[in-house]
C-alpha cells in the first residue's frame, strides 16, 4: 500500500534519529493494536521501516489522547482503515521490556472500509492482509499469539 523513502536517503536517516530521541525523550506508556479482520477472514499486517518482521496495526497513546482515538488515528496513518463500526476489546496486555509500552490494548475491527492510498509514509513499509493459514515470514511472536487466542482459541497470556 505504502512505502517508505529507501534506507539510504536522507529523510529516512533524518526519521530514524527523530524516533529514537522521541522514544528516549518521550516515552510511551501505553499502545494500542488492531486485529482487522476482513470479509475474507484476512488479518491485516503492516511491516514498519524501524523495526523488522510484521506486525498489528497500532501505535502509541499520545498524553490527553483516548485509546479508542488513538486507534483510529493510527489505522487510517498506517493502513488507510476507517472504522465504520465499533471496535470490539480483546484485552489489556502488560509488556515487560524496558524500552516498549508499559500496556498495550488490543481491539478486533471487522467494519471498516479501506481510503485511497495517501501520500507514502515514512513509517510503514507496506501493509497487506494475509489468510491466517498463509502468514508471512517474520510475523512477531506478540502478534501470533493474539491471533491464536482470538481465533484458535488458546490459552490467553496478559503479557504482550
Amino acid at each position: 500500500m505504502q512505502t517508505a523513502p529507501p534506507a539510504g536517503t536522507l529523510n529516512f536517516i533524518l526519521y530514524r534519529l527523530l524516533h529514537i530521541r522521541n522514544r528516549l525523550l518521550r516515552p510511551l506508556t501505553m499502545g494500542v493494536r488492531a486485529v482487522v479482520v476482513d470479509a475474507q477472514e484476512q488479518i491485516l499486517l503492516v511491516r514498519h521501516s524501524y523495526v523488522p518482521g510484521w506486525h498489528l496495526p497500532g501505535g502509541g497513546v499520545e498524553p490527553g489522547e483516548t485509546v479508542r482515538a488513538a486507534l483510529v488515528h493510527e489505522l487510517i496513518e498506517e493502513a488507510n482503515i476507517v472504522l465504520e463500526g465499533e471496535p470490539v476489546p480483546h484485552g489489556v496486555f502488560f509488556n515487560d521490556h524496558a524500552t516498549d509500552r508499559d500496556h498495550v490494548f488490543i481491539y478486533i475491527v471487522r467494519q471498516f472500509r479501506q481510503t485511497s492510498p495517501r501520500q507514502a509514509d515514512m513509517e510503514i513499509l507496506e501493509a497487506r492482509f494475509f489468510p491466517r493459514s498463509a502468514l508471512p515470514a517474520g510475523v512477531s511472536e506478540a502478534t501470533r499469539a493474539r491471533l491464536a487466542e482470538i481465533f484458535d482459541g488458546a490459552a490467553v497470556s496478559e503479557k504482550w
